[in-house]
């Protein structure tokens, strides 16, 4: 090969080196890290060259590390063949400021910059936090079509956050990608950091054991170590799922889910409602999938829990006065969602026909925790919208968009009699969903031309809600045209899914996931569409579009703007005085 040949090449790898080698190298917390003062958490320096001990200098603005932190290092001479690293865990810096922070050795200096932030007096009384898991505009335009019409152009109601007068926009990317996931998209809501895709309470550092990156202490931990409040933690997916597990959790890996629910256990909330319990059961139980013989159900009732299987339990413990801390769980995996609950009796309401509403489940863990003087943090998931719009189901996402309405209704009706109540609604994070048009059953020719744009789209026909602003009917004959604009191979048919949960894609011959011929088969003019994500993704994924947050209440005055997801702990922990000097 000619020498004008090779060194362009040459030089493209030595760039390789160069970055992988400077990449290796870190110091956690992160570069801009904002950090509540007084509060726990860990500092890691990796360095990529292997060194004595006595060879590394680190130094926090200007003077040794020695006199802000008092914890004894760990020190790992080379740490899985990558360079040696040092540790100091539950750190705690009180004095509020910037903080820089160097580590030198013969062969590299590193350095990062830090806020230290308190937080002033407490505000508030309760915070309640409700996650819209995954839930995009369109999700919550689509519920306030489906449970308030409209009528020449004006809608004939709102959902319960629309009125919220603050509002903000939340960037949600984490500290390794554009796109987040839930659990390092609610971390940083719950902890204030930033962290790394499938990871939560942690710094992502190059450890191999998921526990033993460098962490953060979480809200929940810092009000059960300040304070005398209570917590409470309700969603309708698996409780070890990523968002109620950032609540309390420290791992690398969100599907460490035994070590979650043990976790859960030892947290000290006092209210604990969802689905999950496959992994509260010892794995002699048929529905297990601990790996040991815990029996968490009983651990908890042992700890003075009242535990509770079914909806009609959930509804008389929390109205019984004596309940202090109630823990329950209504199905082995994720609750079904609202729309096969309340209408279609899909997906596993059959085998489980007693799973609580969100709204029931918010109500009484607002009955248990308001019997604290003291006041509480509650956090509320609506988990099943994320989980229907990974498979296109936007009419299932819909539904219970419009749950989490009457369950922020309830948490309204709440702060009305205690005004010194903070309530958010916002997603994690969001997907690519959007209502182009209405489909209309009654134009001519194939499935596409049968979508109305602009002028052409009128308005869908979907009968009055009822109370619970639930319309009983979704398969009419002009339906809105929602698409989503990240999928995989799938055959759209512009049809609500009667018989469970849409499956867009399975494996096909070679590995590759391709359309669902089963819809082809229930619809002979469904369309093919070809995939725009990697052939072996079976569902949409998220995006990096901007969430909506809408808050009201003492404190929500602060959401405005652009916000960063870490922020948002930023507010609650203000709001709260978990920071006070």
């Amino acid at each position: 090969m000619h020498i004008s040949r090779l060194l362009p090449l040459c030089s493209a790898l030595l760039l390789t080196l160069i970055s992988s080698h400077i990449y290796a190298a870190a110091i956690y917390p992160i570069n801009d890290a904002s950090i509540l003062a007084g509060s726990k958490f860990d500092i890691k320096v990796e360095l990529n060259g292997v060194i004595n001990q006595d060879e590394l200098q680190i130094q926090i603005n200007g003077a040794p590390v020695t006199k802000f932190v008092n914890a004894k290092p760990e020190f790992i001479a080379n740490e899985n063949g990558k360079g040696s690293s040092i540790i100091f865990r539950d750190v705690q810096i009180a004095k509020p400021g910037k903080y820089s922070m160097t580590a030198s050795s013969p062969q590299e200096r590193l350095q990062v910059s830090w806020d230290v932030y308190a937080s002033g007096p407490r505000r508030v009384k309760n915070v309640i936090l409700f996650i819209g898991d995954g839930m995009t505009i369109a999700n919550r335009t689509a519920a306030r079509v489906l449970s308030k019409g409209i009528t020449e152009g004006k809608y004939q109601g709102k959902l319960s956050f629309d009125d919220m007068p603050n509002i903000a926009l939340i960037g949600t990317s984490g500290s390794d990608s554009l796109i987040t996931d839930s659990a390092n998209s609610m971390s940083a809501y719950t902890t204030g950091h930033k962290t790394a895709v499938n990871a939560m309470g942690v710094y992502v550092s190059r450890a191999t054991d998921n526990l033993s990156h460098p962490k953060v202490e979480t809200i929940a931990e810092l009000i059960k170590r300040n304070t005398k409040m209570s917590v409470g933690i309700v969603s309708d997916a698996e409780l070890e799922d990523a968002t109620p597990a950032a609540v309390v959790s420290h791992t690398r890996r969100r599907a460490d889910k035994q070590y979650i629910a043990d976790q859960l256990l030892v947290s000290g909330a006092e209210v604990i409602l969802g689905g999950g319990s496959a992994y509260f059961y010892p794995q002699s139980t048929k529905t297990s999938k601990r790996k040991d013989d815990k029996n968490l159900v009983e651990a908890f009732k042992s700890d003075g829990y009242q535990t509770v299987f079914t909806k009609q339990e959930l509804l008389k413990a929390s109205e019984d006065k004596s309940t202090k801390k109630l823990f329950g769980v209504f199905h082995p995996d994720n609750m079904d969602g609202s729309l096969d609950r309340l209408f279609l009796k899909k997906n596993t309401v059959a085998e489980f026909p007693n799973q609580p509403d969100l709204t029931e489940m918010t109500q009484s863990a607002i009955n248990v925790l308001s019997k604290n003087p003291n006041g509480f943090f509650l956090m509320v998931e609506a988990a099943l919208i994320d989980k229907f719009n990974h498979p296109l189901d936007w009419e299932r996402a819909a539904f219970d968009t419009i749950m989490l309405s009457n369950a922020v209704q309830i948490a309204k009706d709440f702060a009305k009699t205690h005004p010194d109540t903070l309530i958010i609604v916002t997603p994690d994070h969001t997907h690519s969903g959007s209502i182009a048009g209405v489909v209309n059953d009654a134009k001519a020719g194939p499935l596409r031309e049968k979508v109305g744009t602009y002028a052409d789209a009128g308005y869908p026909n979907y009968p009055k809600a009822n109370v619970e602003g639930y319309p009983n009917q979704m398969d009419v004959s002009k339906r809105l045209a929602f698409f989503y604009g990240a999928y995989p191979d799938h055959y759209e048919t512009m049809h609500p899914k009667l018989d469970g949960t849409f499956v867009p894609a399975i494996k096909g011959e070679g590995g590759n996931f391709v359309a669902n011929s089963k819809y082809l088969q229930q619809q002979e003019d469904a369309i093919h569409v070809g995939g725009n994500l990697p052939s072996q993704q079976d569902t949409g994924v998220h995006t990096a579009d901007d969430a909506v947050l809408s808050a009201i209440g003492p404190g929500s005055e602060k959401f405005h703007g652009f916000m960063d997801n870490t922020e948002v702990f930023k507010v609650m922990v203000e709001s709260l005085g978990l920071g006070r000097q």
